[in-house]
């Protein structure tokens, strides 16, 4: 790898050398943190878990023929080189920062409360017209994350776009200082994470960071529809740039018209007086904010607006993240990687979009401090406003959601859902009672009645763990009464054609494995 030499490596983490200094010369292949991924000519660098010591798989890696390890332990004398230092996070942070900066190429960095991922495929579609561009893979944007992205450059890139999420003060610059975007895109100033920001000026204060790590010359781009963002001046003499819907917008849309799960149809208006039609192919008002993000990136970056409309229009869809998955008889919203009342708005609004029964799956919403329980209250009188059928909501906080508004005068409104609040209780029951005794005890079969749909399952769940023994009870029962139970799972494990067997009706996957396994079904 380009200047990743064992020589510059341990200057770049101001770290001690041990072992032969005939290596000192050599240049690491890739830069890894996960033994298992350890190739031939690897730098390992030693980040220790919450659940783990990754120094007790240092054998691992030499053995599979890592060059050499970075570790935060004095290993003593060893037969391979590697480097002692402070903190090895910290070093792979610096070694990032070290590979970053030999490479010249536009960096934008992309931070923000609400669609940071959204908005940098959006830029990255963008800037993909004319340059070759490279982004952060996946959600790999805090300090493990945005490394390792930064080590997947090489020499044929000219163009990056890097995403940048924190949770506590202090860690913006930490990332920011290894990214040194050439442009700062800040999407909005929200509520999540309030638990540890507190307010959302603490938000702006820590998000806005970022600027001071910007190179010189570069190009400040906010949100002008959010109130805060729209407020702020200039930083370290570079005025703003806004982009928004508001006249105080450089970069604005109008025309705009939904045009349901098809996309958005809108006009965009650039700082030259030029303008273009375009259809942003996602569903959601919240989705032209990311077109004129990415506008307002190209333009910044000399796109021409042939090429602007074409990156905008040829926008790919985002597991997890406002992607729609069509199946012989149901049309699913996948946009459950993550959630905060704003996106969970945003997602709803999509969902409002459709035409036919409407129901809404629901998890936690994380981080939000003491307002925790009314955000989920009013998400949940959101859900009612929109004339949402039915709501399942999984998870301690989400059964606030039910508080929020009731639901029985909905057309078609049901019972479904309730279970998987509990999960965690009834695993704990059935071990201790079995599931049938849990179930009769609770009166199930008297809730069964006027039911549309069953919700249940959370986390991983086979047919032999407590989990899956609830579910197997549960579908047993529903079967009885022809109602059909919906398995809503992050992880499949072994015996689930069984599970079928017994009276389970389809799954509803959050991750890549069950939506495989789902969609075999």
């Amino acid at each position: 790898m380009k200047n990743l030499t064992l020589e510059n490596i341990t200057q770049a983490c101001r770290g001690v050398y041990r072992g032969d200094a005939a290596f000192l010369s050599e240049e690491v292949t890739g830069v890894v943190i996960d033994s298992r991924k350890v190739e031939k000519g690897n730098l390992f660098v030693a980040i220790d878990g919450e659940r783990f010591n990754a120094h007790r798989f240092i054998p691992d890696t030499i053995e599979k023929g890592a060059l050499c390890v970075v570790s935060h332990e004095d290993l003593g004398e060893t037969d391979f080189p590697y480097i002692l230092v402070e903190s090895t996070g910290q070093a792979l942070l610096d070694i990032a920062k070290l590979y970053r900066d030999s490479f010249d190429l536009k960096v934008v960095g992309i931070t923000g409360s609400v669609g940071k991922t959204s908005t940098k495929e959006m830029i990255a579609s963008v800037l993909s017209q004319k340059y070759k561009t490279h982004k952060t893979l996946g959600n790999f944007n805090n300090e493990w994350g945005l490394p390792l992205t930064i080590f997947q450059l090489n020499e044929e890139h000219e163009a990056a776009v890097l995403e940048m999420g924190v949770n506590h003060f202090g860690e913006m610059r930490r990332l920011s200082s290894v990214a040194s975007p050439d442009v700062c895109v800040i999407t909005n100033i929200g509520v999540a994470h309030l638990e540890f920001f507190k307010t959302r000026e603490g938000i702006l204060q820590e998000k806005s960071q970022m600027i001071q790590d910007m190179k010189a010359g570069g190009s400040i781009l906010l949100n002008g529809d959010d109130d805060l963002l729209s407020r702020m001046g200039p930083v370290k003499g570079v005025t703003p740039v806004f982009f928004g819907t508001g006249d105080n917008c450089q970069f604005r849309a109008d025309n705009i018209q939904a045009l349901g799960l098809r996309g958005t149809a809108c006009t965009i208006h650039l700082p030259d007086g030029s303008f273009f039609a375009c259809v942003v192919p996602l569903p959601g008002a919240h989705m032209i904010s990311n077109a004129l993000a990415g506008a307002a990136a190209g333009y910044t970056l000399g796109l021409t607006p042939e090429e602007i409309k074409a990156g905008i229009e040829g926008l790919p869809s985002i597991p997890g993240r406002g992607n729609i998955i069509r199946t012989s008889h149901l049309m699913i919203l996948d946009d459950c990687y993550n959630a905060n009342p704003i996106s969970t708005r945003a997602a709803i609004d999509v969902l409002d979009m459709a035409i036919g029964r409407k129901v809404a799956v629901l998890g936690d919403m994380g981080e939000l401090g003491e307002d925790t329980d009314t955000l989920h209250r009013e998400v949940g009188a959101y859900c009612a406003e929109k004339g949402v059928d039915v709501v399942c909501a999984i998870g301690s906080l989400a059964r606030h959601l039910a508080e929020g508004r009731d639901f029985s005068h909905l057309p078609g409104a049901g019972a479904a859902g309730g279970l998987g609040f509990g999960m965690a209780a009834f695993c704990g029951a059935q071990l201790r009672m079995g599931i049938d005794a849990v179930l009769d005890a609770v009166g199930f079969d008297s809730l069964l009645p006027g039911t549309d749909v069953v919700f249940t399952g959370e986390g991983k769940i086979d047919s032999q763990s407590a989990r899956g023994k609830v579910v197997s009870g549960v579908a047993a029962r529903c079967r009885k009464a022809g109602v059909p139970v919906v398995a809503v799972v992050g992880q499949i494990g072994q015996g689930f054609e069984e599970m079928y067997q017994q009276g389970l009706t389809a799954v509803f996957s959050i991750n890549r494995a069950a939506q495989l396994f789902a969609e075999s079904r």
